[in-house]
């Protein structure tokens, strides 16, 4: 008889909420409607029609908004509603639009009545606070319409046909339900983080739906989404697909995906094969051997750039939002996410995985017979890979190699080299480079470090000098 899922079993499910409820510092609502929204093009068409559609309010959220044609098309459309009288209040993260869109991008909106605030600009007496980012991607309309994704406003997403380039791969969902009230009170924290709080804005949290889900609005340290990923990974028996964009697990994490796996999950792991961060695709890479050594089946996309977030565990929860499986996103950012039970979506997202991995390529310790599982079948553990001895002779190794590279690309498989090679010998080779320039010039490393120092101590004797005034102002 098969095992059930402590996320369908009726005697473990009340316990299951319970812990799901605690680990994500979120309540479960019902009554919501979920549509799932796949790659920039049809995002921003049902986030523009959405905004031109707008007759009481708009809030927009976002890290990156570009000043390029999808970014003025949104400024535009935000300007037109301000300009027929709907309040249109916008949050831009300053790292995320900085060199992409400034001072000036923002003028005809600000003009036209609307307000544009940049989420954590560096400021002195702290230091090291433009580290946190506001890293959400979300959109309220008249408090009815909600989204949040992985998008940002740029045409990167829509990639460049002239040029060859694939659309960016991404994933989002349409909201409707109680969860609008919910997302328009975590774009309000956002607000009031950058200066006076947002006025009352009328909204309808009636029900419009039949799914029930949990809005994840994770604040730096707070760590509600990481928490809830480990319980995921413990909680799931069948089945646990993830797709990242920037994934770089924790040694905790990266444990209980481990965990499940030699306890018979079936975990795979979709990332970029080519990514807008290399440093980050280079991290991930050197990470991979320990998955696979656990029979965790990781993948590469083929395309431009992969930049969904989604779970999906047992046929039954998925998540879909702008969290990354790292400790920026975990730990440092400001991220919004939705953790959906109901069977209906998690098998579109599934399906939709599926469908993924017939445009990546499975990374493999060593070559087997290539297989797809499909998602009836899912439960089929695939064959560990084996090491092979010491070899004969170098031709020997020398013709396996090229064997192997031959097959991979006959089964759509790659063999993993030694990935954690390249981030050492990076390493190695910029301390040499750092040691030479000490030796030779050690001005040149001193004025920064001086620098730094400097700015450190004026920024600490700013805090320090804000610290006294306000104990004298509560003591007087």
């Amino acid at each position: 008889m098969p095992a059930t899922s402590p996320l369908t079993s009726p005697s473990t499910r009340l316990l299951a909420a319970q812990a799901l409820s605690r680990s994500a510092g979120a309540p479960l609502l019902g009554g919501n409607a979920v549509e799932l929204l796949i790659d920039g093009e049809a995002h921003f068409a049902a986030w523009l029609a959405a905004i031109r559609g707008a007759q009481r309010h708009v809030l927009l959220e976002n890290y990156i908004i570009r000043d390029d044609e999808v970014g003025r098309a949104f400024r535009d459309a935000l300007a037109e509603r301000a300009r027929a009288g709907v309040f249109v209040a916008v949050v831009a993260d300053w790292m995320g639009c900085l060199g992409a869109s400034g001072h000036a991008f923002w003028q005809p909106l600000r003009a036209a009545g609307g307000q544009v605030r940049i989420f954590n600009r560096p400021q002195l007496g702290l230091p090291f606070g433009w580290v946190s980012r506001d890293h959400r991607k979300l959109l309220l309309v008249d408090g009815v319409q909600g989204f949040l994704s992985g998008v940002c406003l740029s045409a990167k997403w829509l990639g460049d046909a002239r040029r060859g380039v694939p659309p960016w791969r991404d994933t989002g969902v349409a909201l409707r339900g109680p969860v609008v009230a919910e997302m328009q009170a975590a774009f309000a924290q956002s607000w009031a983080e950058c200066g006076s709080a947002l006025p009352a804005l009328a909204g309808d949290a009636a029900p419009a739906g039949n799914i029930a889900l949990r809005l994840i609005a994770t604040q730096p340290s707070s760590a509600g989404i990481y928490r809830l990923d480990q319980m995921i990974a413990a909680l799931a028996r069948k089945t646990l697909w993830l797709t990242d964009a920037y994934f770089v697990g924790t040694a905790p994490y990266v444990q209980a995906l481990v965990a499940a796996a030699r306890d018979g999950v079936d975990v795979r792991l979709l990332m970029p094969g080519s990514s807008d961060v290399p440093l980050v695709a280079s991290l991930s890479r050197s990470g991979y051997r320990p998955l696979l050594q656990a029979g965790i089946r990781v993948f590469e996309w083929n395309g431009s750039m992969l930049h969904a977030k989604t779970a999906v565990a047992d046929g039954q929860w998925a998540r879909v939002g702008s969290s990354n499986l790292n400790l920026a996103s975990w730990l440092n950012n400001r991220e919004i996410d939705v953790a959906i039970e109901d069977a209906g979506f998690a098998a579109q997202l599934a399906a939709q995985y599926e469908r993924d991995l017939e445009h990546a390529t499975e990374i493999v310790l060593s070559p087997r017979r290539h297989r797809r599982d499909k998602l009836g079948g899912a439960t089929e553990r695939p064959p560990r890979a084996h090491h092979d001895g010491g070899s004969s002779s170098r031709a020997a190794t020398g013709a396996i190699r090229l064997a192997n590279r031959m097959g991979a690309a006959l089964v759509d498989q790659r063999v993993l080299g030694r990935a954690d090679a390249g981030p050492l010998a990076l390493g190695a080779l910029t301390l040499l480079l750092l040691a030479v320039v000490a030796w030779w010039r050690p001005a040149v490393l001193a004025w920064p470090l001086g620098l730094l120092c400097a700015w450190l101590a004026l920024n600490l004797a700013i805090r320090a000098w804000r610290e006294r005034r306000r104990k004298s102002d509560a003591g007087g």
